[in-house]
């Protein structure tokens, strides 16, 4: 299975901010559509990503919700490819404890998966092996 079969569920729509944009508006923008993270886009360019963990260790620093994004998001943003493989994507969304990965295709960003879409995906392939093999020994029978 690839990132594209996710993408094909989920659909392809990313919710981004600039990285202008205050913490505040993050905050707002999290809740409102129940995410927990947001892609950073400046000129349609991915420069970060930030996640609610961000934003936890911000505001426990003492820092406000005025600062920008700039001040918190991960710049060192790993992405995946509609032509990665979600087996390997697990593993590497685990031991780097990745939680959201931005699908980038030549320098365009086509979508976001989270590591609950990766188990949701294995999740859904194990239910329909299992329900192949029930029904073929129901026929072998």
């Amino acid at each position: 299975m690839r990132v594209a079969d996710i993408l094909k569920k989920k659909g392809s729509s990313v919710v981004t901010l600039p990285s202008a944009a205050t913490v505040s508006q993050l905050l707002e923008t999290l809740d409102d559509h129940k995410i927990g993270a947001v892609v950073v886009l400046d000129q349609d360019r991915v420069v970060g990503v930030v996640s609610e963990r961000d934003v936890v260790h911000h505001l426990r620093a003492g820092r406000d919700q005025s600062s920008a994004l700039s001040d918190i998001m991960s710049v060192d943003v790993q992405s995946a490819t509609a032509h990665d493989d979600l087996d390997q994507l697990a593993v590497t969304m685990t031991e780097q404890r990745i939680r959201h990965l931005p699908v980038i295709e030549d320098g365009t960003l086509k979508g976001i998966v989270s590591i609950g879409d990766v188990v949701k995906a294995r999740l859904d392939s194990l239910e329909a092996e299992r329900d192949h093999l029930e029904d073929y020994l129901r026929r072998g029978r």
